[in-house]
């Protein structure tokens, strides 16, 4: 038997972990199931200030390419705030379960993921289409 693999390590710039911090702190209580595993996973990354973020990570605001290796399925998604979220224009919160992956993944990482209703799945980054610290962009 083959153990599952480890996630990956992650980047998170310094910003974005204020601006979620203080929105997890914000919402109390009233948060999903993905919100703990956004909390653990700010807690392991590696916090950077913008720029020294390197261009092949997934930020807030970031376009990112993903596959579900589950389905093969691939998607652009846009990881956007929760009040931002309108997944007909592929812009995904980063509370919602494949939000909450995708972010601090870098090109060609991995991760398992909890999914609602006991299943999980495993998402690989494939590709930054923009990320605003590249760019500069005090987003």
């Amino acid at each position: 038997m083959t153990a599952a693999p480890a996630n990956p390590p992650l980047i998170m710039s310094a910003r974005d972990v204020r601006r979620l911090e203080a929105l997890l702190a914000h919402a109390g209580d009233n948060l999903p199931a993905s919100a703990k595993r956004l909390e653990d996973e700010i807690v392991r990354a590696d916090v950077r200030e913008p720029e020294a973020i390197p261009p092949d990570v997934v930020t807030m605001n970031s376009i990112v390419e993903c596959r579900d290796e589950s389905s093969g399925e691939v998607r652009v998604l846009r990881l956007v705030y929760p009040h931002e979220a309108d997944m007909s224009l592929g812009h995904v919160s980063v509370l919602a379960p494949v939000g909450a992956a995708l972010l601090g993944l870098s090109v060609g990482q991995s991760i398992e993921w909890p999914l609602p209703g006991g299943r999980a799945t495993r998402l690989t980054a494939t590709r930054i289409l923009y990320q605003p610290e590249e760019k500069g962009l005090p987003e």
